[in-house]
């Protein structure tokens, strides 16, 4: 790596021009997060049942005692041998993060078309607790718009990212959805996010960004990101 060297002085103007945009970035990000936070609602009408290791479970089952629940749309097929290195890396942030935000009334759920003997096996191999279900073929990650119908990938329909992405090869893809219930036991969609949204979720990104390399993402986007038991 090659840089400009400078005195300290030098340096100091520079990074407190920097400090200024960063904190003009912090104020704004404030804002886009109580506009986040002030999204209106749509209600869940129907009743999704996923399978776990100890039997069905309910959409409402997945918050427990709290009233906010985030899914993670895993990219897991059934019978596929590839396991997403980027959702994985994901999980490796957020299985430690949970125990943290489910004591500020958030639980949390990841989800998969994957069966439960393949998802358990999975689990076991990167060592993650979290709970983590399967949809099989019902509509739930078809209606989040995560998983797409062969048809539709045919036909130039199956759309992804709020319609910026026509998937034409893979059968699922990854995202995150945020959900509320109320005293009654009512259910409703508050947030999903796609793609690059998820990158909140990665903190790792944060630290790299930090520093002279960034990401170092010499051969791609996130090229250096393996499985955390391949390094």
């Amino acid at each position: 790596m090659q840089h400009e060297i400078v005195s300290r002085e030098e340096w100091m103007t520079a990074r407190k021009a920097l400090f200024e945009k960063e904190r003009a970035m912090t104020h704004a990000l404030d804002e886009l997060r109580a506009e986040r936070r002030g999204l209106p609602w749509v209600r869940v009408q129907k009743h999704y049942v996923f399978e776990g290791p100890d039997g069905p479970r309910t959409l409402g089952d997945l918050f427990g005692e709290r009233s906010q629940l985030a899914v993670y749309h895993f990219m897991l097929a059934p019978g596929s041998e590839h396991l997403c290195p980027g959702c994985s890396y994901t999980m490796d942030h957020t299985d430690a993060a949970r125990q943290h935000f489910e004591h500020a009334d958030l639980a949390f759920a990841a989800v998969s078309r994957a069966p439960v003997e393949q998802i358990e096996a999975v689990k076991q191999r990167m060592g993650w607790t979290f709970p983590w279900v399967s949809s099989d073929e019902g509509d739930f990650n078809y209606d989040f718009c995560v998983s797409f119908k062969q048809e539709d990938r045919e036909a130039g329909t199956a759309l992804y990212n709020y319609g910026l992405t026509q998937i034409q090869r893979s059968a699922d893809m990854f995202g995150v959805s945020v959900f509320a219930k109320n005293d009654a036991g009512e259910i409703f969609h508050s947030y999903s996010t796609y793609h690059r949204g998820t990158e909140l979720l990665m903190g790792a990104m944060n630290w790299l960004d930090l520093t002279p390399k960034g990401r170092n993402e010499t051969g791609g986007t996130m090229s250096w990101v393996r499985l955390h038991d391949e390094y």
